[in-house]
């Protein structure tokens, strides 16, 4: 990052408590935008703060839950608060009407449950999901959380990761079984990222809930990151994996569709 925030002029007529409060968002925005975690020292430097006070205004805002101080204890990254403001923010009343009938048009073309997720953390949250109307579904509603390790959308997620972090972050997982067909083998499923990464389709061949299986495919944004999936769950009975994935290319069209909503917030 070369790009650095202008703290507040201690000399404007701006209240102490106001001119604190725009360092902290600034703080708060730079560690939001990282690919990693944050030094103290960085911080200051990204932000033009002297040492103490970015020390002072990270103590304060880890307190708040707002950021978290990772294990090593030395570098700073998004708190439970802070993800959930993000999430609140990208599910309001605005474009949720939008996006809704994007993942509403994918279900009646396909027939099965799709959702919007998003990574926060070390989960899936689902933030939108149009059932359907079939009797036989999977039901989770928005606001669920599914792991990264046994979902279509965790394993799409984890396969973007630069090796190295999605090592750690495998690491640090539970890798929890839930069914026969969950990979718990650290080793196994990272071959099976690999070749995820490759075809930037997640799946999950009933790995979460028996006879259950899922695809996702990325949302980008306009500089190519993925930040959320567009993805489906069926039955097996109804549709096996082999053929859920005819469905990729309309997946595809409603993921298109839906970064167009999330670029449209930024307007």
């Amino acid at each position: 990052m070369t790009q650095t925030a202008q703290p507040p002029n201690s000399s404007s007529a701006a209240e102490p408590s106001s001119a604190a409060a725009l360092r902290a968002v600034a703080i708060m925005e730079f560690i939001a935008r990282s690919e990693r975690p944050l030094a103290r020292s960085e911080v200051a430097a990204l932000c033009g703060l002297p040492a103490p006070t970015a020390y002072r205004i990270l103590s304060l805002l880890e307190s708040a839950g707002l950021i978290q101080r990772e294990p090593t204890g030395k570098t700073y990254g998004i708190g439970h608060r802070l993800g959930r403001l993000g999430l609140d923010v990208l599910s309001n009343n605005g474009p949720r009407g939008e996006r809704r009938a994007i993942l509403r048009r994918v279900v009646d073309e396909i027939g099965e449950t799709c959702n919007l997720a998003m990574l926060n953390g070390d989960e899936i949250v689902y933030i939108d999901r149009v059932e359907t109307d079939w009797s036989l579904k999977a039901e989770l509603k928005p606001g669920s959380r599914v792991p990264l390790h046994c979902t279509s959308s965790g394993k799409l997620f984890l396969s973007q990761m630069p090796k190295a972090k999605r090592r750690r972050m495998l690491e640090s997982l539970s890798l929890k079984r839930y069914t026969d067909n969950t990979v718990t083998d650290i080793n196994l499923l990272e071959a099976q990222l690999d070749n995820i990464a490759q075809t930037r389709v997640g799946f999950n061949n009933e790995e979460l809930q028996a006879g259950v299986i899922g695809l996702a495919v990325p949302v980008t944004d306009a500089d190519g990151r993925m930040i959320a999936t567009v993805a489906l769950q069926a039955p097996v009975a109804r549709l096996p994996l082999a053929r859920a994935m005819d469905c990729v290319p309309r997946l595809l069209v409603a993921a298109r569709d839906m970064a167009a909503t999330f670029a449209n917030t930024n307007d």
